[in-house]
């Protein structure tokens, strides 16, 4: 069954961008004449969509708790540990609405992805490359300052190790937060990794749960306090794992 899986997701991952093009140029024409609105009303209407269908295709149950901490009246860095390829389209289509994600480069060059997650707000990052890196940092600062929220997987990869661990927490994401003074949100995932990577990459029928916990203010940190952000953050993810 999870070969069938794996073939029906990429059919409908692929498929319902082929057949929702002309959603996409209507898009991208919008982005070009600085309505924004319009393109976030397609873009929130369609990414969750979309996201939702890539769960239900592959028997993925997915439980959420904790967006009530999400802030309404400020944008926000969500954290979250990283444990899957699945771990995208279970944020898309969990938090409040979708928003911008520090992505791989290798994603930038998925035809058709690539375009809707331009028009989502994503920034794509040379993980190797320490210039395009604070680029992309600095890109992803000028979201925030526009007034929109961002993802970040502060790991920077995947964490391979046991369910319930999480990687180092690189500092590069909660500079973000304090460079615009903007809480940092963090997030636990848990189930994520089994649904795919423990399957031999192959699509696995699963359960989710996000937890999303309480916001952590940044501004008037002191330098001390920005300097403990980073594993203080990760400590509290990991006591939900």
């Amino acid at each position: 069954m999870s070969i069938f899986r794996t073939i029906a997701m990429f059919i409908y991952l692929f498929g319902y961008m082929i057949v929702h093009y002309g959603v996409l140029r209507r898009a991208e024409r919008a982005l070009a004449a600085g309505d924004t609105q319009l393109v976030e009303e397609l873009v929130n209407k369609h990414i969750p969509h979309w996201s939702r269908g890539i769960l239900k295709v592959t028997g993925v149950s997915l439980s959420v708790e904790g967006l009530e901490n999400i802030p309404k009246d400020t944008p926000c860095v969500f954290v979250g540990n990283h444990r899957s390829y699945y771990d995208i389209p279970l944020l898309l289509a969990s938090l409040d609405k979708p928003h911008g994600i520090l992505a791989k480069e290798e994603l930038e060059k998925i035809p058709l992805l690539n375009r809707w997650m331009k028009l989502l707000g994503c920034v794509f990052v040379q993980r190797d490359d320490l210039r395009a890196s604070v680029r992309a940092l600095n890109d992803a600062t000028a979201i925030v300052e526009s007034g929109k929220s961002f993802v970040i997987f502060p790991e920077g990869t995947r964490y391979k190790g046991e369910e319930g661990g999480a990687g180092e927490f690189k500092a590069g994401a909660f500079r973000i937060a304090v460079k615009t003074g903007v809480p940092v949100v963090p997030m636990a995932l848990t189930g994520a990794r089994a649904l795919f990577e423990s399957n031999g990459n192959l699509c696995h029928p699963g359960s989710v749960h996000i937890k999303v916990l309480p916001p952590i203010r940044t501004e008037g940190m002191s330098k001390a306090e920005q300097k403990q952000l980073p594993d203080a953050v990760r400590q509290a993810i990991l006591a939900q794992l």
